[in-house]
């Protein structure tokens, strides 16, 4: 059964003295969210980036769908680099 949510209730925030990114270093290594049951228990849900998880900026995210997208889009800048270039990391 779902709550019925009385929007009166709902106060309104103001986030104009918010800071764009301020917490994007942080997050990058990891986050926790606790979360309160209604028995008065709580969860606490850990998540980490997976090792080599690229984060792409928002202005760079509204031009792509998923994964797949900026696969494609990554592997024809490739395409175009000059043939001698090595790969990071490569020996």
């Amino acid at each position: 059964m779902k709550k019925v949510i009385n929007t009166d209730d709902i106060k309104a925030v103001d986030f104009s003295g918010g800071i764009r990114g301020k917490h994007h270093a942080a997050c990058k290594q990891g986050y926790s969210v606790k979360v309160h049951r209604e028995d008065g228990t709580a969860i606490i849900h850990k998540f980490v980036p997976e090792k080599g998880a690229v984060v792409l900026d928002e202005d760079i995210r509204s031009y792509f769908q998923d994964a797949k997208a900026v696969n494609a889009a990554l592997r024809g800048l490739i395409n175009l680099l000059p043939q001698g270039r090595k790969r990071v990391g490569a020996a």
